[in-house]
């Protein structure tokens, strides 16, 4: 089975990101840290993209003018949570415990304690 149909069968977040992860190493002959880096460089590319966005969003650009709207900024933004996603899957060990442990941390330090103590449940059983 490929990756696609692989994606199509499942609603899992997490299996598309390693998916697409996966797809990108299998084609690479570079080092894990060459790899890394390049993600590092496709996410701020992906970052730029929101910008431009952005400033089609308001029409800033007179030469452009208005050549974007909000719901190509939140794609954008989009793009730029998923080249995240997939860069930290593919810089290996458990990235789904990774983020929600870093999520979990985030939201202790700036939520109220009551918040902190319910943002992310990393017991949940997410296999039903």
């Amino acid at each position: 089975m490929n990756d696609t149909n692989d994606v199509n069968d499942t609603n899992d977040s997490w299996d598309i990101v390693n998916a697409l992860a996966h797809r990108l190493d299998a084609h690479s002959d570079r080092t894990d840290e060459q790899r890394w880096t390049l993600q590092a460089l496709k996410l701020q590319e992906e970052a730029g993209e929101v910008a431009e966005a952005v400033i089609g969003a308001l029409g800033v650009n007179p030469r452009k003018g208005f050549s974007h709207d909000w719901d190509d900024v939140r794609r954008e933004a989009c793009d730029v949570a998923l080249s995240a996603l997939v860069m930290l899957t593919r810089m290996g060990g458990d990235p789904r415990r990774f983020f929600e442990e870093h999520l979990r941390s985030v939201a202790g330090r700036d939520l109220p304690d009551t918040a902190a103590d319910t943002a992310v449940d990393t017991t949940a059983d997410t296999t039903a």
